[in-house]
Formats: structure tokens, sequence, C-alpha cells
């Protein structure tokens, strides 16, 4: 077993760390988001996570750990639900535990975990929405060592956070958007008593709502009318890094391991390019490098769409209204129906289809209809021809097969790189490791009688056997200092000089770059408070701008109070116009 991660095993490193923060709904998918780059994972533990149906064993997230820690890498638990007075206990007693799994740090949004631990990190959860540089100094004064930042900032708006605390700032980079301000959702409560704030959001931003005004007369019909794209920034990493951002998160705790692996393959390669670019500027948060695998591809992941949202400051086309599931890649329009399929007419040349790709096309009601392929020839699909197919339909294709298996072949490794010497003399071998996260070992023991009847060989046979992969270290080639002659050093001898170089080095603890650790301030008088004030959401998201009504834009001003409708459920819209925000009220 390794020995536990300790953050402050040395002075913060000069260069400004950059982390990758991955989700895992489970522990295999935590372990495959090591592998393909991750450098922090966040994880629930047994109870009280944002998603009820992501919860884990202490025995799991201990497992984690362990093999986290080899790299450096950091385990944060979410225990950002809102607390119950009579599950403090319950909640206390998972703290203690997660703490003795190895956990580096809570995620949290009820300010009462705050005084659970005394050695554990507290980040502020996104729950908490964090969008002003008032809640952000608050926040820091109560002890809070990072804050999640809401997703709907410019990046103006960011580096004004930044600027204005010490703490660590962390900004989602990837995955799905809710459509209101963070934590302050009551929707889901209201249409089905499943509190998004416990942990039980039911996802009504992804129903199909018509839109009335106040005269009754639909100005929408069947449309996802609160259902955003999907984030993705992988081209903005560099403008969040000069802000200031250290954490770079992405969303997806109810993801599946082929999701995780492509997303988090594909960041780490971006901010790999980034440290190589600014070498004096940048480092990443762990260590060892991804070796083998696949080539990440954002398009052929689940996605709805992808927008930046508000970063650069600007509104623009957020809504997936169409397609509040995921679409996928746009391949083409149906051609010909047949009896035994479809012909695609493709949308761009060399367009590849295979076996079992998965299909999908928005049907009459404005819902998602999918369907699988049998067999692909050319443009050719065969399949069991889905109801409400029609000749002219937009197709979309929301699993690539092909892109499956290569995910399925390429699996990662992941290798910490060590250098070594080696000094043969004095009828004695001294060999020292050194880590690429400054761990050092060494080890001696006598050299055999016999002398090399070939040196030159035997020196090539040395350095080859020496530089070799053992467990998750990738040993270089070795610099060899030689006094005397050249002894016969048989394959399994050099061999066991890795090996027991690598044992000497998991005994020792890896130097992880520190986490901020926050300080409560005696003089704070800031109050972290939750109240809808009536509202069921608020949200930097605008229908009517959306839609081409908005009176900004000098278009004509429908009848109102508009409504959402959506089966007997009817929902009032108002607009804020003075900060550019949208209202959703009970009827």
């Amino acid at each position: 077993m390794p020995p536990r991660l300790k953050h402050n095993s040395r002075p913060c490193n000069p260069l400004k760390a950059l982390e990758l923060l991955a989700p895992a709904r489970g522990k295999d998918i935590g372990l495959a988001a090591i592998d393909c780059g991750a450098d922090a994972v966040y994880i629930a533990g047994p109870a009280f996570g944002a998603r009820h149906a992501a919860g884990n064993s202490i025995d799991d997230i201990r497992q984690l750990c362990e093999y986290a820690h080899r790299f450096g890498v950091r385990i944060f638990a979410t225990v950002n639900t809102l607390l119950r007075e009579e599950e403090r206990p319950r909640a206390q007693e998972m703290v203690s535990a997660l703490e003795e799994a190895g956990v580096d740090a809570l995620i949290v949004q009820d300010p009462a975990v705050l005084s659970m631990s005394e050695n554990l990190v507290m980040h502020a959860s996104t729950q908490c929405a964090i969008r002003t540089v008032e809640k952000a100094r608050g926040l820091e004064s109560l002890g809070f060592g990072r804050l999640v930042l809401e997703r709907e900032l410019s990046l103006e708006q960011i580096r004004a956070i930044v600027q204005s605390v010490h703490t660590e700032i962390e900004c989602f980079v990837h995955g799905a958007l809710c459509v209101c301000y963070s934590g302050q959702c009551y929707l889901s409560e209201y249409l089905t008593g499943r509190s998004a704030n416990r942990g039980e959001c039911a996802q009504p931003c992804r129903s199909l709502y018509d839109l009335e005004d106040a005269s009754g007369k639909v100005l929408e019909k069947n449309k996802a009318l609160l259902s955003l794209k999907d984030f993705n920034l992988l081209s903005r990493l560099e403008d969040l890094a000069g802000a200031g951002v250290c954490s770079f998160k992405i969303e997806g705790r109810l993801k599946n391991e082929s999701y995780v692996r492509n997303v988090v393959k594909a960041y780490s390669e971006a901010l790999d390019a980034l440290v190589e670019k600014y070498p004096e500027q940048y480092c990443r948060a762990s260590f060892g490098k991804v070796k083998g695998g696949f080539t990440p591809d954002l398009d052929k992941t689940f996605n709805r769409g992808y927008t930046q949202l508000f970063l650069d400051g600007k509104r623009g086309e957020w809504a997936s209204l169409d397609a509040p599931k995921s679409m996928g890649e746009y391949v083409g329009t149906v051609r010909r129906l047949r009896p035994d399929g479809i012909t695609l007419q493709a949308a761009s040349p060399g367009l590849q289809l295979s076996n079992g790709d998965g299909f999908a096309f928005v049907n009459s009601e404005g819902g998602i209809t999918g369907f699988r392929a049998d067999v692909c020839e050319g443009l050719s699909i065969r399949c069991r021809r889905p109801e409400g197919l029609r000749e002219g339909m937009k197709l979309y294709r929301n699993i690539s097969a092909a892109f499956e298996r290569q995910l399925e072949a390429g699996k990662t490794r992941r290798e910490i790189a060590v250098s070594l010497q080696v000094k043969l003399g004095n009828g004695m071998l001294t060999a020292t490791a050194v880590s690429e996260d400054g761990r050092e070992a060494s080890l001696s023991q006598p050299l055999p009688a016999d002398v090399s009847r070939d040196p030159d060989r035997m020196l090539l046979s040395l350095k080859e056997q020496l530089a070799k992969k053992t467990a998750h270290y990738a040993f270089q080639k070795p610099s060899v200092t030689i006094e005397g002659p050249l002894p016969f050093l048989p394959v399994s001898a050099l061999n066991a000089v890795r090996r027991l170089l690598a044992e000497k080095l998991d005994r020792l603890p890896v130097k992880a770059l520190p986490l901020y650790r926050g300080t409560p301030s005696d003089s704070s008088t800031f109050q972290l408070t939750y109240s809808s004030d009536g509202q069921l959401m608020r949200s930097k998201y605008c229908i009517r701008y959306e839609l081409g009504l908005c009176p900004r834009q000098g278009k004509v001003k429908k009848a109102e109070p508009l409504f959402l409708v959506n089966r007997k459920q009817r929902l009032r819209l108002c607009f804020d116009c003075a900060v550019c925000e949208m209202t959703v009220l009970p009827k």
C-alpha cells in the first residue's frame, strides 16, 4: 500500500499548477480518469452528494485514494447537499470515514460541514452560487480553500473574483449545463417533490414545453425551452489559466466510463500543450505521463451540441430546443426510405458508417427517437425502420460503434519518469533513482566476481535492462560510471535492481503539490443563506432573447407575461432586463 499523500511535504511549486478535475460515478471510472490524465477526481461517498444515484462505499473510495496518491492525484469527496439537523451526526461519521480513507478535500454546500474536520481542505461547491466578488470574499472568510464558480460568468467576472481573494479558483469547462444559477433551483421540487438541493433533481429543464403569451396564444409548441447545450471550453483553457483559474472541472458524475475517458484525455492533452507552450509559467498538478490509448474526439461522445455560454460576455444561441438529450454528430438527411432501412444523403464527403452505429432524429412531436443500425454499407443503413422517420429528416449519429471499439481497445496507462545513476566499482553496484516528483531511492550490493568478456555488449545490456517500465515507473536510460573492469551482470540481476528501486520509491510519500488551506476569519460576519424569494429559478439564459423576442433586439414585444406550459403545469416567466436575467415563477 503506498503512503498517504502529504500535501504540505514541500513548499509550493513556483510554477502555477494546472489541475484537471474529473468526475467519477464509481471507483472504476475514477481509476480510468486517472489513467487518462486527471490531476484530481471528485466522487460521492455513501450519502449527501448532489447526485442521488452516484453514491460509493468508503472502501471503494479508500482504494481509489491509494491508486491516485501514487501519482500525486487528489481525491475530492462531494458532501454538497443541504443537511437537515437530524442528519448532521451521520454526516459527521461519514466525513470522519472519508478522512480516514485518504480523501484530500470535501466539496461542500452546507456551512455546517466546515466544522466536521480540522484536517480536510474545504471547497465551496458551485451550489453556493458564487458569481460576485462579495460572495467570494464572504465564503473565503468562512475558511474555504477553493471556490467553484458559477458557469454563467464572463472571463472578466472570473478575473475580478480571482483578484479579490486568496483562495484557489475552480471553473467548469465541459459537460451538461443547468439553466438555473447553481443551488438556486426549486423547479424540480415544485413540480415533483424531488429537491435538486438534496441530490434528487428530476431535470424538468429537459422537458418539453409550450410557450404561451398572456392571451393564451401558443408562440412555440413542444420545445425544450429550458434545455441548454453542453459546455465546451477546450479551446479556452489558456484564457482561463491567464485569468487565474487553477482547476478545470469536467461535469458528469452520472456519465459512463467511455464518456469520462474520452473527455479527460482530450482536456489532459490540451493542458499538456499549454504547459509545453509556457514551461516557465505552468506545470501540471500531478505527476506521470499518459501512454498509449486512443485519439479523443468530443464530437463522438454524449453532447447536446456545444456552447461557450457567457465566457466572452456576450449572448449567443445557448439552447438545445430540439435536442434535450444527446443528438451526437450531424451525419446528413434521409434520402430514401426502404423496406429494409434507409439511404442517407451525407452531410460531408468521406463519411464512414459502421455496423452497430446509433442514430437519432427529432420526431414530429418534438421528441427524440433513436435506433441502431444492423448493417451499414456505404451510405446504406439496414435496420428496423423507426416509426416517424421521414425522407428529408436530419439524422444524427449519437453512438459511433467504431469509436467505441477504439476506446475499448485503446487502454491508457500512466507512468512516472525515473532518472537513474549507476556506479560500478570497488566490488559494489550503487544505484540511485529519482522520480519526477523528487523522491530518491538508493541501493548498494556486491558485484559478481566474473568479468565480462564483451564489455561493450555488457554495458549495452545493462542500460537496456535498467531502462524499462516497472509497475507505474518508467526508468530512463541510466547514467553509468565504471571504475575498473566491467563484471558480468545477468539480466535477472539487473531486473532485480530495477524492482528493488521501484519498491523503495513506493515506500516514500509522493511529493504532491499542496492544496490551499483556507483560514476562517475571526471577524467574519458572512452568513451563507438559501432563499427562493418565491422564485423557482433565476437564470442568465433568456427565452425571449433565444427566440428573437428581446426588446433590446428591436423585436416586437409579445403580450406579456409569458408562460411555460407542460401538461397541467403552468409557469410564469419574468424578465429582469436591468441585469439581463430571467426568472421562472409559479403561476
